[in-house]
């Protein structure tokens, strides 16, 4: 029995701690219980504002040019001047080479600057590549982070390599927000996810989050619970606390409050910050302006 333990990775031990043996069903039928409990309180025009503020406004297109990212961040900073009475989105996400482009010309306040990097979307590269992208995101004027996890070392059991590079990134982003996609579409299962969350949390992430955007199923409310349950049950045991964010396919206010009321019931309002609550997404920006301001509005 010792010689088990002694064989065990540190990683293998954490997880140990943690109940991963979940019910896909089981998981199913909790979420509609607490969406139909909650969603309709939710839909306030307050909690849509405080929605906007937390809106990662994402462009990652193979069409982006430097042109087409001037004039997005541009948008972000004439937000001030046609919307007064809103708090701004909580930061521009970009792919790596674009980061100086936001960096050079972001003028609104408190407004973050985030670069997909580490291979993004597939996590398929060197993690000599992966440090170095980091690295240059971060010199470039990048303060967040959003990488990808290696799906395939996940999978395959091998959660050493995995959170050996997750490590490496964290240490390569210093006191930059570390966020760690899980690609949870691909995870096969809540127990998977569940298990990657905790996995990714111990490894030195700052957030964790749904899902690239750029494979389906993206972000789903069942996978967001049980991540917030990973999150709330990592921090009873260490005291940290980790941010949300769910990506891709949030396609509605609605499918936002749904979340909102996920981070809420599960862990409360001290999550409900942009500092530990994001969504990524480009679309629902304008889908929520409209909404508060009861007309079409295509601002961005």
């Amino acid at each position: 029995m010792e010689n088990n333990e002694a064989e065990k990775t540190k990683y293998e031990i954490a997880l140990e701690k943690y109940n991963t043996d979940l019910s896909d069903n089981d998981i199913k039928a909790k979420v509609a219980a607490l969406i139909e409990k909650n969603l309709a309180k939710n839909n306030t025009e307050e909690v849509k504002r405080f929605l906007f503020h937390c809106i990662d406004l994402t462009s990652l297109n193979t069409t982006d040019s430097t042109e087409s990212i001037l004039s997005f961040t541009e948008k972000v900073n004439r937000f001030a001047d046609e919307f007064g009475d809103m708090e701004n989105v909580a930061a521009i996400c970009v792919y790596p080479n674009m980061a100086q482009v936001v960096n050079d010309s972001l003028e609104a306040d408190d407004v973050k600057i985030a670069a997909v990097s580490g291979g993004f979307p597939s996590s398929q590269t060197f993690i000599e590549v992966k440090i170095a992208e980091t690295a240059m995101a971060i010199m470039e004027g990048a303060n967040e982070i959003d990488i990808v996890i290696p799906v395939g070392k996940f999978l395959s059991g091998d959660y050493e390599d995995m959170c050996d590079e997750i490590q490496e990134l964290k240490d390569t982003c210093k006191e930059n927000t570390l966020k760690v996609i899980l690609e949870t579409g691909a995870l096969e299962s809540a127990s998977n996810i569940k298990k990657a969350s905790i996995l990714s949390m111990y490894a030195g992430a700052d957030f964790i989050k749904t899902s690239t955007g750029k494979q389906q199923p993206a972000a789903t409310p069942e996978a967001a619970y049980v991540m917030c349950e990973a999150i709330k049950e990592y921090y009873d045991l260490t005291g940290n606390k980790i941010g949300f964010k769910p990506a891709g396919g949030i396609n509605s206010v609605q499918d936002a409050l749904v979340y909102y009321s996920i981070v809420k019931e599960i862990l409360g309002e001290e999550w409900l910050t942009n500092e530990l609550f994001r969504l990524g997404t480009s679309r629902l920006a304008n889908l929520l302006l409209s909404d508060i301001k009861g007309e079409e509005v295509k601002f961005f």
